[in-house]
């Protein structure tokens, strides 16, 4: 999809600094993907305390596949 955005210049210069990526389009990309992998992680966190699990873990581990 292309899309023309203004994005602030010290917000870009501050991202090439610490990302080490390149272009304008990696960087966009990689807070995409990073925006999208924590809001994904914060879905999974809301379960925290309400799931049960059955099994032992120690026997798991032993197991031979």
């Amino acid at each position: 999809m292309r899309t023309n955005i203004d994005i602030d210049n010290k917000l870009m210069d501050e991202a090439v600094k610490y990302s080490g990526l390149s272009t304008k389009k990696e960087i966009v990309h990689e807070a995409l993907r990073v925006l999208i992998q924590r809001e994904k992680q914060k879905r999974i966190r809301n379960y925290r305390g309400k799931l049960s699990w059955d099994g032992d873990l120690d026997e798991m581990r032993n197991s031979k596949l």
